[in-house]
């Protein structure tokens, strides 16, 4: 896997889902595996919903996250999330170490990316998955109004 850089300057970047800076926020990070993106992340108890359980809106705004960087990474612009179907297959525990998502895409209709995102716990099985759509915007538009800073920035250059 490839580790994919957070271009945004902390200081102007107060992301719940990635920013560094922001003390209450999930810290997301990001790799490239192949045609995915992947996030390994550890919970914490102050996500929690239900006992032991982490937030299903946690877990739509993590899917949400992971789908916007594949559009700067894979699709080399920037956009916003167009609708969201998300599914809770069975409860995804705080207490059992790290949890993974994975995100690709599954079809491109002009500008608009349908991709598929899932979560595992630490055994592999599927707790959550979604399909969005992602509206996305020209490369000239993407770069002025949404800051993308250009697709160059998410590499890792170590």
């Amino acid at each position: 896997m490839k580790k994919i850089n957070n271009p945004f300057p902390p200081d102007k970047n107060p992301c719940f889902g990635c920013s560094k800076s922001n003390i209450h926020g999930l810290q997301l990070e990001f790799h490239e595996d192949g045609d995915e993106l992947v996030s390994i992340w550890e919970p914490q108890l102050e996500f929690q919903g239900f006992h032991n359980i982490l937030h299903g809106g946690i877990q739509a705004t993590i899917m949400d996250e992971i789908a916007s960087w594949t559009i700067f990474v894979k699709e080399k612009t920037a956009g916003v999330t167009s609708s969201m179907n998300v599914k809770y297959n069975k409860p995804l525990y705080l207490n059992n170490g790290m949890i993974t998502t994975r995100c690709r895409i599954l079809d491109r209709q002009k500008r608009i990316i349908t991709l598929e995102t899932k979560m595992f716990d630490t055994k592999g099985e599927v707790c959550s998955q979604a399909e969005i759509k992602y509206f996305t915007y020209p490369l000239n538009l993407a770069k002025k109004k949404f800051l993308y800073p250009g697709a160059e920035e998410f590499l890792d250059i170590s």
